[in-house]
């Protein structure tokens, strides 16, 4: 992350605690993080997980281990670790990554993001409207109120 953050010219110190505090004030865990990994395998299983009982659990799970915990979601072990943590099945899981069973889930979803130009990571998009990156809850108001607006007038002209 040094050199990521570096390459824009911005501080790695501060960044982190700028995220951090944006999390606290969301009642948000957030760790320090030093590394990022390609959550692409995490993706499948997200959606895999969206099949399962309970599956719900794997996302904040996940969410835990790459933003808290600093952990290597790209390593199907802790990705294991991390299924089995909330009860899921670990031998299915296991298969739908060796498989890559959910893989054109999320190729379809990486082609809609390209389509909206999402730049950045959380990105809210409805309505037409669309919010790029950490927002405070102020700016995520403003957002689902433009949002609310834009259905409403929609509604209006059916």
């Amino acid at each position: 992350m040094k050199e990521f953050y570096a390459a824009r010219g911005w501080d790695i110190d501060q960044k982190n605690a700028e995220m951090k505090a944006q999390m606290d004030a969301e009642g948000l865990p957030y760790g320090y993080r030093t590394h990022t990994y390609n959550s692409r395998l995490a993706q499948e299983l997200g959606v895999w997980a969206d099949t399962q009982e309970n599956g719900e659990t794997l996302h904040d799970a996940l969410f835990r281990a790459y933003f808290v915990d600093n952990k290597n979601i790209a390593d199907v072990e802790i990705l294991m670790e991390i299924v089995k943590s909330v009860g899921l099945l670990v031998d299915q899981a296991r298969e739908v990554v060796d498989e890559r069973t959910y893989k054109s889930a999320v190729d379809a979803d990486w082609q809609k993001s390209r389509d909206y130009g999402v730049t950045g990571v959380p990105t809210f998009v409805a309505q037409g409207y669309g919010l790029v990156g950490a927002q405070p809850y102020e700016n995520l108001e403003q957002f689902v109120q433009a949002v609310m607006e834009k259905a409403k007038e929609k509604e209006q002209q059916e």
